[in-house]
């Protein structure tokens, strides 16, 4: 379930990263890279949990969601602190 979570949320986040690239202001790319990453290493972790252990290759289960949103949670976080550091809109650094 968390590798279903996290491919929904990078392909949303592609999209709207794709559809305002011109102005990538509030650094959607890097939103998008995480979720990438995170999904990649879900699916490898999938596949060698299938192949190593067998059983199935998806987990429907409400640990398995759980474990999903706690990961997708974990990215956007680390996306706001870089938004905090950064600072595009330069909205702290006028106080």
């Amino acid at each position: 379930m968390w590798l279903i979570i996290l491919a929904f949320a990078a392909a949303i986040v592609t999209l709207l990263w794709y559809s305002m690239a011109d102005n990538d202001m509030y650094m959607l790319r890097l939103l998008c890279l995480l979720l990438w990453g995170g999904t990649i290493m879900a699916l490898v972790d999938r596949v060698m949990g299938y192949l190593i252990e067998g059983g199935e290759f998806l987990e429907l289960t409400p640990e398995a969601a759980l474990l999903g949103f706690t990961m997708l949670l974990a990215a956007l976080m680390m996306w706001e602190m870089v938004l905090l550091i950064r600072d595009p809109r330069g909205a702290l650094r006028k106080r």
